[in-house]
């Protein structure tokens, strides 16, 4: 058989446009954007995982997690939730998303701010996020609104916390998927890490963002006994069983996370990071409840500006870019985080606001030592509106300037000019180098590192206060076609607030009633459903919205009660509900407003 020079030609050429295909899928490959896992625990102090020397806990996973990754030592949050998970999603101070704290709807994250999962959904990234939001459980606040695009987490603060369902557990929790409160079966920390493994192996074949944002180790402490029985039989206070075993879940499932990575063979492509939202909770003040609770010297505990407050495990594992095993005593903090991601990813940050944070992508590859001689802020007390001096802080690689509050929970009014001079006049300064524990305060040896300082604070509380209105929270829109029904709680109400220190949920109170802020875009017909505690004695049933009120009265004994048809006017405005069986009005659990026309 005779061959032409073209036919003799073919072969290498169907050899040579292989080698094309495979050059240009290298090409493509390292030319894709990193995917990113992003896992968030709640109330894990730094000193609740093996590697940083916990002489009881084992955490294998995360052991190996730390061997493979960068650890920032001096890695800082806010001393509480919402506040740190705001800053986290956005880059910046939580005072400017309006996040002031955890309850009372003060942990609503106003819709204008733009999310991390915003900017790498808008630059091609699939997006989701697995357990814990607390940042708006309604329309337009929720994470679905915010960018996520795959959505399973529980409402509010905690499971079984009253802006769930009642009677919510961590086993075969009520949850919201995408919008829909659906039931899931199993243990809640389970649940979301499958949820988070699927989402990965959906979206393999393109970048990713997954935010695994596990409730554990939060308050209740409900873990399976298989867990837990191994820190009983050391003889640990069943507390610190309990927390320990519900970390060692983590432990479980962040292991189950990475070796998916590794089975899809995504390791090399993929930013892991691991970081706690606040320190250990125990009691709300600076003095630890739990017997032998390891927190390596450090000071203070969740809501506490003392170190065990704010400081908090940091790893950041990106093979072949971070050095692996490699521990940084760098300050940097949560509001860091979106910054590296966005220059790793090669996406832009936004240009219409500031952005506290700066990118720690030249620390973290090496390029350089060098970093600025910042300031960082840590504030937190209760209610609506941020006010000066109370239950602050300020870090420098050296030196922490504090005006610690015991009790900042139940701080709701700004202090009078008494207590602000007494407060000024008490100042503690602490230098970290030589005293990681702060315990020799050095503010009378240094008074011009404490008016620096000062100074430094009231100029940071100034700019990140000066462009939000506090008068009113985040609003709650009523009637769209995104959220027709949309149901208000107890939690979210804007003056549901702890009665004292150590208080329960059934402890908490509303002043007169409480509100909520909400716009209705247009007008509408609603039914209205009011879920409450039954009481004993007859009583009124009220709304009111716009300069309009509806009432109904209601039998001693019953826990529901509907209003069939009310017509709310288009308007934004605080919507108050409440009932009264004598002079003093009370809140309802849950209101459920259904557009039905």
């Amino acid at each position: 058989m005779m061959f032409s020079p073209a036919s003799r030609r073919f072969p290498f050429l169907i050899v040579l446009a292989y080698f094309a295909l495979l050059v240009a899928a290298s090409a493509a490959t390292e030319g894709r954007s990193p995917n990113v896992v992003l896992i968030l625990t709640d109330d894990q102090g730094w000193g609740d995982v093996g590697y940083n020397g916990n002489p009881s806990l084992r955490t294998p996973n995360l052991d190996r997690l730390a061997r493979q990754s960068t650890s920032l030592d001096q890695f800082t949050t806010y001393p509480s939730c919402a506040p740190t998970r705001a800053g986290l999603l956005t880059g910046r101070h939580c005072y400017r998303t309006g996040v002031t704290e955890v309850l009372g709807g003060n942990f609503m994250m106003h819709a204008d701010e733009i999310t991390l999962a915003e900017l790498m959904r808008d630059a091609g990234y699939a997006t989701g996020i697995f357990g814990k939001w607390h940042l708006g459980p309604n329309y337009p606040l929720r994470p679905n609104d915010q960018g996520f695009q795959e959505v399973l987490v529980h409402k509010g603060g905690g499971i079984g916390q009253p802006a769930g369902p009642a009677g919510n557990t961590y086993y075969d929790p009520v949850l919201e998927h995408n919008g829909v409160s659906e039931r899931t079966e199993g243990y809640c920390d389970d649940v979301f890490a499958e949820a988070t493994i699927d989402f990965i192996r959906e979206n393999a074949d393109q970048p990713f963002l997954a935010y695994y944002s596990t409730p554990l180790p939060h308050f209740p402490l409900v873990v399976p006994d298989e867990l837990a029985d191994p820190y009983r039989k050391m003889g640990l206070h069943e507390h610190n069983a309990l927390t320990y075993g519900m970390i060692a879940s983590v432990d479980r499932n962040v292991g189950r996370i990475m070796d998916t990575l590794e089975e899809l063979d995504l390791e090399e492509d993929t930013i892991v990071i691991f970081l706690s939202d606040n320190g250990p909770r125990t009691r709300r003040t600076k003095n630890d409840k739990y017997p032998d609770r390891y927190v390596g010297g450090l000071r203070g505990t969740k809501t506490s500006v003392y170190e065990n407050g704010i400081r908090v495990p940091f790893l950041i594992r990106w093979p072949g870019k971070f050095a692996a095993g490699r521990k940084l005593e760098t300050l940097t903090g949560h509001i860091d985080v979106m910054p590296t991601l966005a220059e790793a990813c090669g996406f832009p940050l936004p240009t219409d606001r500031a952005i506290d944070g700066i990118s720690m992508l030249p620390l973290l590859r090496g390029e350089t030592d060098a970093w600025p001689d910042r300031r960082l802020f840590y504030q937190l007390h209760a209610g609506p509106e941020p006010f000066r001096y109370v239950h602050f802080a300020v870090r420098t690689d050296r030196y922490k300037l504090i005006s610690p509050d015991d009790n900042p929970h139940v701080v709701y009014d700004p202090p009078s000019e008494r207590r602000i001079k007494a407060m000024l006049n008490s100042l503690e300064l602490y230098d970290l180098q030589e005293d990681p524990s702060e315990i020799n305060n050095i503010a009378a040896q240094h008074p011009e590192i404490v008016d620096r300082l000062l100074e430094d604070y009231e100029a940071w509380f100034d700019d990140v206060t000066g462009q939000r209105d506090y008068s009113h929270q985040a609003l709650t829109l009523l009637g769209t076609p995104a959220q027709p029904t949309t149901v208000l709680s107890r939690f979210d109400n804007r003056s549901w607030r702890l009665a004292t220190e150590g208080s329960d949920w059934g402890d908490m109170h509303t002043v007169n009633g409480g509100h909520w802020d909400v716009r209705t875009p247009e007008p509408g017909t609603y039914r209205v459903k009011l879920d409450f505690e039954a009481k004993d004695a007859d009583g009124v049933a009220t709304i009111k919205f716009a300069g309009q009120a509806w009432t109904k009265p209601f039998r001693a004994g019953v826990k529901s009660l509907e209003f069939e048809a009310v017509d709310l006017p288009a308007a934004t405005d605080s919507l108050r509900i409440f009932l009264k069986t004598g002079r003093y009005a009370e809140s309802v659990a849950y209101a459920e407003l259904q557009r039905v026309r």
